[in-house]
């Protein structure tokens, strides 16, 4: 008998006759993001939701806890699910974590969050968190340029206040909109005595990469570069690198659990729940409609519009494709699929320009005898560091 489940929901052409859905979620694995609120105690000046006037417009979570699960138990069932708690700032709808952390207790829990309330939460949610990302834009001047004046020194405050509670790790996940962004600040974020584990940064997708910008962030990157590579003994924790040498000597590990797209799940395994429960692949096209992929509340669920275009996107005969695999898919979609020539000219080329930087600099230190050298403690934080399943490797 054919048990297969069939999944019927009203954008599947083939429900109509009767016929299995293909799965929308690639292999076994999925990020179920949940966006608590769209509100937010702080006004960043670059936040992405402030498009097309999503930031704030949806401060009640629309659904109940049983229609998540009904909508888990029909789309999600046997599968390894970890939640992200998103916002707006998450912890303002501190009673959806709680609830959703005690009912799926098997589930595995992340944070991201601009660290502000981060005090108030219970020790037990703490203890239950395996990443926490915590928003952070450089030093304390770029950060509190921003976020607003003391934000940086209380965020510092509370996480060590807490840190000891985490029951996972803690990364700084780090917008790199500002050129002036010194190595200093950057590696402070990491330095002994810090409250992060990790150090994550993505380039901005602003058009913030005039005159001098690039050449300014790409000598930040040759003195972190150097740094990375200057000991054996001990790892320096920056994702990017981290990962970029991991796809470099073991290109499989690019492709095992994100479908060979690195660690952007827009395309593959990341299901992004709005509070009225709509669904998105991409956290910063919730404004765009053509981007619904699945509503919690009709318990439905396609494949992700977002999806590696070969006819329109360069990214096959690039350098860097080997490592990269393809990066953002947002930026790849708006420059290349909708063909917004400034956008790409402005936003997409620079990044990728810096990308295919990092990977020069990095084959110049010869990153396979560095390898060769690294004790095993070390070798296994490269090629199996926990964290790359809570954070995009790419930039």
């Amino acid at each position: 008998m054919n048990t297969t489940p069939i999944r019927f929901h009203p954008r599947d052409p083939s429900a109509a006759l009767g016929e299995p859905a293909a799965d929308p979620i690639t292999g076994h694995r999925v990020e179920l993001q949940l966006l608590t609120t769209l509100k937010c105690n702080l006004k960043c000046s670059y936040c992405s939701l402030g498009v097309g006037e999503v930031l704030g417009s949806q401060t009640q979570v629309e659904y109940g806890i049983d229609e998540l699960a009904a909508f888990a138990e029909r789309h999600l069932a046997g599968k390894e699910v970890y939640v992200t708690f998103y916002g707006g700032e998450p912890t303002l709808n501190r009673p959806m974590m709680v609830e959703v952390m005690q009912r799926f207790a098997h589930w595995r829990f992340q944070l991201q969050t601009n660290g502000t309330l981060l005090d108030d939460l219970p020790e037990w949610v703490l203890a239950r968190l395996s990443n926490v990302l915590v928003s952070i834009d450089g030093g304390e001047a770029i950060t509190d340029g921003y976020r607003g004046r003391g934000i940086y020194r209380q965020v510092m405050k509370n996480l060590r206040q807490v840190r000891s509670q985490v029951g996972g790790s803690v990364t700084a996940r780090v917008t790199w909109g500002n050129p002036a962004t010194t190595f200093a600040e950057l590696d402070e974020l990491v330095a002994d005595g810090s409250p992060f584990d990790y150090l994550y940064w993505q380039f901005v997708a602003d058009e913030m990469y005039f005159e001098d910008s690039l050449a300014r962030r790409q000598a930040v990157l040759m003195q972190l570069i150097d740094r990375f590579f200057s000991g054996t003994q001990r790892l320096y924790p920056v994702i990017p690198l981290m990962g970029i040498v991991r796809n470099k000597l073991f290109p499989g590990r690019a492709q095992e659990l994100y479908a060979g797209r690195t660690q952007c799940r827009v395309s593959s395994h990341l299901v992004n729940v709005m509070p009225n429960g709509q669904i998105y692949p991409c956290p910063d096209m919730m404004y765009v409609p053509a981007m619904l992929m699945g509503s919690v509340k009709g318990n439905w669920l396609k494949a992700s519009p977002l999806q590696h275009d070969a006819l329109s996107m360069p990214c096959s005969g690039c350098e860097a494709y080997a490592w990269c695999r393809g990066n953002c898919m947002k930026n790849l979609y708006l420059g290349y699929v909708k063909n917004d020539l400034r956008y790409r000219a402005n936003v997409v080329e620079p990044i990728c320009e810096l990308l295919r930087f990092i990977g020069r600099e990095v084959d110049r230190h010869e990153p396979l005898r560095w390898f060769e050298r690294l004790p095993l403690p070390v070798r296994r934080q490269i090629t199996d560091s926990e964290v790359y399943e809570y954070v995009e490797v790419m930039p």
